[in-house]
């Protein structure tokens, strides 16, 4: 079923909630500065929590803080109530979200941080509310209207909560520092992961690799890379410098030129490609697919000796290419 009608209700929602985003920048102040302030005080977790759609916004917030290197938990409010404020503690801060500011399921878990004078911040839309007077710091959201139409159903509120957590946690993470090598420790499994994997952490290494001499026959160099099974051999020279790579094109070009009785520096192609250990593995790959070949060679810190062999399956394997 079509209709133009769908798209350009479409269309409103989205305008309106980014012209609802470009109003939450403009209304930043000093408040952002010290929530981030507020929290890297804290020796503790952030806890995170709401209700409702708040809830499912707080729940993604600390799963993006958790992510990004502050350690943080999405508490449940009505639970909270019936025992688990137990997990939070005096050396946790709490962030508590609420538009409106006045969800009663908050009261209690509000209550505790005063009792034992726990860090509050509140994020809310109303400067007067329960949540907002209540608070240490407070991350006002401006008043704007629902992308709905009706002013009813959480949408520009929502959608502005979930950036101002992201801008939270963005922030906190360039102050620390985070690296992507830091995001992929705690993504090591899917496609983030394996586009963050190095070539270190891949390639094969020792006597897995297969390497011959500059004098080695190609009788023997075809016994090395028909047992390493690569399809390929790396030839070094007597200091063990990584001087050429011999593939099946060089031995099809030399199948009639009485293969056997050279050496592998006679059929070798000179100056192979390398790639360093600490390389991301998507970087192995463009390479490998630029040049229309299967393996690199790797070597590190300005040294020709090669350290190991990384093949385009190992990345296949992984979920790249």
């Amino acid at each position: 079923m079509t209709d133009p009608a769908f798209q350009t209700t479409a269309r409103n929602v989205i305008l309106a909630e980014a012209q609802a985003l470009g109003t939450l920048a403009e209304a930043l102040d000093g408040g952002f500065d010290a929530a981030v302030s507020v929290v890297l005080a804290g020796t503790g977790r952030l806890i995170v929590t709401g209700i409702g759609k708040s809830g499912h916004i707080a729940r993604k917030i600390a799963a993006t803080l958790a992510s990004t290197g502050t350690p943080a938990q999405f508490v449940h409010p009505a639970e909270a109530s019936h025992g688990d404020l137990g997990m939070i503690t005096k050396s946790d801060v709490v962030l508590a979200i609420s538009n409106s500011g006045e969800a009663p399921e908050l009261a209690n878990l509000l209550t505790y941080t005063r009792r034992f004078d726990i860090p509050l911040i509140g994020m809310t839309s109303r400067d007067t509310s329960t949540l907002a007077t209540h608070s240490d710091v407070v991350l006002l959201l401006p008043r704007v209207e629902e992308a709905c139409g009706t002013g009813v159903v959480p949408t520009s509120s929502t959608t502005m909560s979930l950036a101002l957590g992201d801008a939270l946690a963005v922030a906190l993470m360039k102050h620390r520092a985070f690296t992507a090598e830091h995001f992929r420790e705690f993504h090591p499994g899917g496609k983030l992961g394996a586009e963050l994997s190095r070539v270190g952490e891949l390639m094969h290494r020792n006597g897995a690799v297969p390497v011959v001499q500059a004098e080695t026959a190609m009788s023997d160099t075809l016994i090395e890379i028909s047992q390493k099974g690569f399809g390929v051999a790396g030839v070094v020279d007597g200091d063990g410098a990584l001087i050429g790579i011999i593939t099946d094109g060089d031995l099809r070009r030399h199948m009639g030129d009485a293969l056997l009785s050279h050496h592998a520096q006679e059929v070798m192609t000179a100056d192979p490609q390398t790639i360093s250990p600490s390389t991301l593995a998507s970087e192995a790959v463009r390479l490998m697919n630029e040049r229309k070949i299967t393996c690199l060679f790797v070597t590190e810190d300005g040294r020709k000796d090669p350290i190991g062999l990384i093949h385009i399956h190992d990345c296949l394997r992984i979920g790249l290419g």
